[in-house]
């Protein structure tokens, strides 16, 4: 007894449009968390900074649709608590505006994630 099994494969998954929902679904979470953590950054600037100019916030933005960066002002690391002019040089620790940033927008990234993948699925 013989058995021969054939198959031809039809639909998303194999003529590349699964792939390329995949593709945007990672471009658009990417960007949608940069977004979020960039308004959640504002908002640790808003808590934490004692006499804001608004030029430091002004320099904080979304670059590559997926990275949050403060234009390399020159006294950010200065704030972040990193530079080399902070404690014990000077009495000034830094703010926690970007840790905080990066532990709250850790705690909401699946669920963002999850929200946004249901309109990904139905071109799966």
């Amino acid at each position: 007894m013989r058995l021969d099994v054939s198959t031809t494969g039809r639909g998303p998954m194999f003529d590349g449009r699964a792939q390329r929902a995949l593709n945007a679904y990672v471009d658009h979470l990417e960007r949608r968390l940069a977004e979020e953590g960039l308004d959640i950054l504002r908002g640790e600037m808003h808590r934490v900074f004692r006499n804001p100019t608004g030029y430091y916030e002004s320099r904080c933005k979304v670059v590559d649709g997926n990275k949050i960066t403060d234009s390399r002002v020159v006294y950010g690391p200065w704030l972040a608590g990193i530079g080399s002019r902070n404690y014990p040089v000077t009495k000034f620790k830094g703010y926690d505006h970007w840790t905080v940033t990066r532990d709250k927008l850790n705690r909401r990234k699946q669920g963002i994630g999850e929200r946004l993948l249901r309109r990904y699925t139905g071109r799966m």
